[in-house]
C-alpha cells in the first residue's frame, strides 16, 4: 500500500482536493484533526503536556483548551518548537497504526493531508508528495472569507510560518493546481488513475 501526502499552504483549499479522493474510496488522514484528538485523549501526551505547558493547558472540564495553547505558543518560536516536538511523535504512532488498519483493509493507497507536512518531518513516512498549489493573492482572499475571526495579519503570520510554496512545489512528486483557473476535478481523476495502475514505480 503507497503513502502518499497531501500539502499546500493555507488556503490552497487542500481538504476540498481530498473530499475528492475520498469520494473515489481513498482513506485520508486529517493531521491537524488526528493532533487535536491524540492531544486530548492520549494520556501519556497529557502529561506531557501539563508538565511543559502547566496544568491550565487543560480546562476545568479536563478539555484541552486551545486557545490558550495556541496564545501561548504560536507566537513564540521556542514554545511552537516545544509544543511540535511533544505533539508530532504521538500523531507519527496514530499515522502509523491507522495505516496498518488501511493495509489489513486492501486499501491500495491512502492520503495523509498535512499542512505542515515537511516542517513536522512526516514526509520521510510517505512514498510521494501532492501539493495543491494556488497563488498567495489567491489563497489570502479564500482564508479572509473562510475564517471571518482571521485578520489579514494573521494569515501573513500564519504564511510565514510554513515553508514557501515554491519550495512545497520543487519537492512535490505531483501538483494538483487549485487557482480558480484549472479544473480541479479531472486533476484528481487523473492522478488516481495513475497511482492506481501502479505508474509510480514503488
Amino acid at each position: 500500500m503507497l503513502r502518499i501526502g497531501i500539502t499546500g499552504g493555507i488556503g490552497s483549499g487542500k481538504s476540498v482536493v481530498c473530499r475528492v479522493f475520498q469520494v473515489l474510496g481513498v482513506p485520508v488522514y486529517d493531521s491537524d484533526a488526528r493532533a487535536k484528538w491524540v492531544m486530548a485523549h492520549d494520556t501519556a501526551l497529557r502529561q506531557e503536556l501539563i508538565g511543559a505547558f502547566g496544568a491550565a493547558v487543560f480546562g476545568a472540564d479536563g478539555q484541552l483548551d486551545r486557545p490558550y495553547l495556541a496564545r501561548l505558543a504560536f507566537n513564540d518560536p521556542a514554545q511552537l518548537a516545544r509544543l511540535n516536538a511533544l505533539v508530532h511523535p504521538h500523531v507519527g504512532r496514530d499515522f502509523a497504526e491507522w495505516s496498518a488498519a488501511q493495509a489489513q483493509l486492501g486499501k491500495p493507497y491512502i492520503l495523509k493531508e498535512a499542512a505542515l507536512l515537511y516542517e513536522s518531518g512526516a514526509d520521510k513516512q510517505l512514498d510521494r508528495i501532492i501539493t495543491v498549489f494556488a497563488p498567495e493573492p489567491v489563497r489570502h482572499a479564500r482564508v479572509l472569507l473562510r475564517d471571518p475571526h482571521r485578520t489579514a495579519d494573521d494569515i501573513v503570520s500564519i504564511m510565514g510560518k510554513q515553508i514557501s510554496e515554491e519550495e512545497k512545489l520543487q519537492r512535490a512528486d505531483f501538483i494538483i493546481h487549485n487557482d480558480d483557473e484549472h479544473l480541479v476535478l479531472p486533476q484528481v481523476l487523473k492522478l488516481h488513475e495513475v497511482i492506481l495502475n501502479a505508474e509510480l514505480g514503488v
